[in-house]
């Protein structure tokens, strides 16, 4: 499956910024869909977070999936690769 990477930046407490990706297939081009799958995130982590637009979430580029990313999108419709200051 070929997927849609949009880097994410948004900020959190302590003065951090969280780093994250989201893939989604790369036919999902409603990006009110895809923020909403950030927000989703963002609103399970247990600190502070900022809030998500297109000014922190941009498309990068698309790349083809793992099977694991392919059956995490399968089951919820998109996945969350956590680079920096994201726990």
């Amino acid at each position: 499956m070929k997927v849609s990477v949009w880097d994410t930046y948004v900020p959190r407490e302590g003065q951090k910024t969280m780093h994250f990706d989201i893939l989604v297939p790369s036919d999902t081009i409603d990006t009110e869909v895809i923020f909403g799958y950030g927000k989703a995130y963002l609103a399970s982590k247990p600190f502070d977070t900022g809030t998500l637009t297109s000014n922190e979430c941009r498309f990068c580029h698309m790349k083809q999936a793992p099977e694991a990313v392919v059956d995490a999108i399968a089951e919820k419709g998109y996945y969350i690769i956590e680079l920096e200051n994201c726990q």
